[in-house]
């Protein structure tokens, strides 16, 4: 889960992480009052889960009221484009005001899991305000890493470490040391997947602060965090994923492509979309309905299928060990009589109860294409959506 800007900073703000003083506004008028109560200059900041807000004319500043008002009446409300949003954008609600910063230099924190160590590490560089996968790239020397051991937590001297390796030391490294003990303790507390701020900003009056924050919380703990998940805003996720939640798929993921993927188990469900690849084509979605035995989970993969306008074929890969292939195909005749299905079905069934799941395929009428292996049913996805499922 993804929560905005506003939110990741006042969360942070809580650890003991210096952020700039501000608040959200939903209204023009609230701009303008939020401003007017900082008696500053202020950055008027479009609010939706997705960075590159300034080049899209989402970040506006303003030297008084007024102009924070005008600010926020011409980006509330405006559909913002940015290269992570996609060509559809996203509609801006709220704004975030707070006070202009003058950035000496602008660096780069975060925390994430490091799965080649399996522990978390902290992230730091001094060449902040830019994707930090631009930076791998063209100058990886200049980010700087450490692994953290859980058993120990984040300790001072490591802190000091990456501080003097992004230059930030004499009266910076105390603030320096604190930010990241905060923003590690958010992570860890929080059950976090990534907490980041870019830039975090050395001001030309010597502070230390987080100019942008970002918090993904992991979906599979929030039943720890009652207070966090209500921070939820579904308007900011794509609707597909936000319905297959609502209809217990919790395993779905909407991609760019066009072939949809019923698939039991995530290593077959990465392993159908890594054949369809090779096959010259390109997965619509991971879904993995799980190892259940469940009409209704099959019929509800359906419709989240038939709801995306982007498919056209649609490749069914079980493999039976505890699910039972002959509940997969009767759930199959189920999703048709229930949800209008307008692309060709590729089925590929394997394992548990497999010669009564072909009996009751056999004995129904759907135009259904049949694959004895994987390969074969990712080339006939394939053919099948470049015919354009007709």
């Amino acid at each position: 889960m993804k929560v905005h800007e506003f939110q990741a900073k006042h969360l942070l703000a809580s650890y003991g992480v210096p952020v700039p003083r501000g608040r959200v506004a939903s209204t023009a008028e609230e701009a303008r009052a939020v401003a007017q109560e900082l008696g500053v200059p202020v950055a008027v900041k479009a609010q939706i889960h997705a960075g590159g807000r300034g080049k899209g004319g989402g970040i506006k500043l303003a030297g008084t009221p007024a102009q924070a008002e005008e600010a926020g009446r011409s980006i509330i409300g405006m559909t913002l484009v940015t290269p992570q949003t996609g060509p559809e954008g996203r509609v801006v609600k709220r704004v975030l005001v707070e006070e202009a910063l003058k950035p000496a230099r602008e660096l780069y924190l975060a925390v994430i899991i490091d799965n080649s160590v399996g522990r978390p590490a902290i992230m730091a560089s001094d060449a902040g305000g830019v994707d930090i996968e631009e930076v791998a790239a063209k100058s990886p020397e200049r980010i700087h890493r450490l692994a953290v051991d859980p058993a120990i937590g984040f300790q001072p001297f490591m802190g000091r470490e990456l501080a003097l390796a992004i230059g930030l030391d004499g009266d910076l490294l105390r603030p320096a040391v604190q930010t990241m003990s905060g923003l590690y303790t958010a992570f860890v507390e929080k059950d976090c997947s990534l907490a980041e701020i870019n830039p975090m900003v050395v001001t030309e009056d010597g502070r230390l602060l987080a100019a942008d924050a970002k918090l993904n919380f992991d979906d599979n703990a929030l039943f720890r965090h009652v207070d966090d998940a209500a921070l939820r805003d579904i308007d900011e996720e794509d609707p597909l994923e936000v319905q297959a939640q609502e209809l217990g798929i919790n395993n779905y993921v909407k991609l760019t492509g066009n072939i949809g993927c019923v698939v039991n188990g995530a290593g077959l469900a990465m392993a159908t979309m890594d054949a369809i690849k090779l096959a010259g084509g390109e997965p619509a979605n991971f879904l993995d309905i799980g190892t259940v035995n469940s009409l209704d989970r099959v019929v509800n993969a359906f419709r989240i299928l038939a709801a995306d306008r982007d498919v056209r074929a649609v490749l069914i890969n079980i493999f039976g060990g505890m699910a039972r292939t002959d509940v997969i195909a009767q759930g199959i005749i189920d999703a048709h009589k229930e949800v209008t299905v307008r692309v060709p079905v590729v089925v590929r069934l394997a394992g548990t109860n497999l010669e009564e799941a072909e009996r009751i395929l056999a004995g129904s009428s759907l135009p259904l294409v049949r694959a004895a292996d994987l390969g074969e049913a990712a080339g006939k996805a394939v053919e099948a959506a470049g015919d354009g499922g007709k």
